[in-house]
């Protein structure tokens, strides 16, 4: 019995329920934040917008998130009796001497702003980091994270955001070469490929500059015909795969041939 009355009485401590709900409740604040910038902010009119507010989202999250953090902090701290202005005081000396032990992570912090405030990256976009190439999943106060094709996440400090090649502020050209047998009517050929062009545009698959751009090539074993083919960078890669889709059906339909290499052996006493 008197093992429980010590319990109860440290759990009555003003330190002990401070500290609870002080915590409990800068846990509400910052879901209760985070659930009406995200009503305010989510919509937009389009696909950019939207990324670029959701970006905006994550950023101001971010920051709130750590300045409740640190007045929680100073509030458990007051309740154990830590002078906080005077630590507040002294915080301002040490901060200076902080700042240049860590100018690199200052250089994040100030990197990951400036990257939102000047729609250089947005969540979603499609990125290039040295020989790294996938898309952009978490853009942070301090680092960005970038997952590839293969499920591969690369994290890379702001500061170094300058060297990335961002593939998704303009929209991509995607350059489709297709061989086909010269023994097809070239300019049957023709009319297949730009028909499933219009077809692809007809649907809103492609952008409307997409094209035939003609013969591209007399290889040794075909006539290799190239379309160009105009849509979102980040899209560019399942539309290429669609469109080799609808080229090999609809060369199946109107009986065109996709020649394949091939060897000829002749027996020795025919020759």
């Amino acid at each position: 019995m008197k093992i429980f009355k010590k319990i109860l009485d440290f759990i009555l401590k003003r330190q002990v329920i401070g500290t609870i709900i002080t915590l409990i409740g800068a846990w509400i604040i910052i879901l209760l934040f985070n659930k009406l910038i995200s009503k305010l902010l989510v919509s937009g009119k389009n696909d950019f917008e939207v990324k670029r507010r959701k970006t905006i989202i994550d950023l101001i999250q971010s920051i709130f998130r750590y300045i409740v953090y640190i007045i929680a902090l100073l509030i458990i701290l007051d309740f154990f009796g830590v002078d906080t202005k005077s630590l507040i005081a002294s915080l301002g000396v040490a901060g200076v001497v902080l700042g240049l032990a860590l100018q690199d992570t200052v250089k994040d912090f100030i990197s990951g702003i400036f990257l939102v405030l000047e729609n250089y990256l947005q969540v979603g976009d499609w990125v290039t980091y040295q020989d790294f190439t996938g898309e952009v999943i978490e853009l942070g106060l301090r680092t960005t994270k970038i997952k590839a094709f293969d499920g591969q996440v690369m994290v890379v400090a702001n500061r170094n955001i300058d060297t990335i090649i961002n593939a998704s502020q303009k929209k991509a050209n995607v350059l489709i070469e297709v061989a086909t047998g010269y023994e097809e009517d070239t300019v049957k050929v023709e009319e297949v490929l730009k028909q499933v062009i219009e077809e692809a545009k007809s649907e809103k698959l492609i952008l409307n500059d997409s094209e035939y751009l003609g013969i591209n090539n007399l290889g040794a074993h075909s006539v290799d015909y190239l379309l160009k083919i105009h849509c979102d960078q980040n899209k560019r890669y399942g539309i290429r795969r669609t469109m080799l889709r609808r080229i090999k059906l609809a060369y199946e339909k109107n009986n065109l041939k996709i020649p394949y290499n091939q060897i000829e052996v002749h027996h020795g006493k025919d020759i």
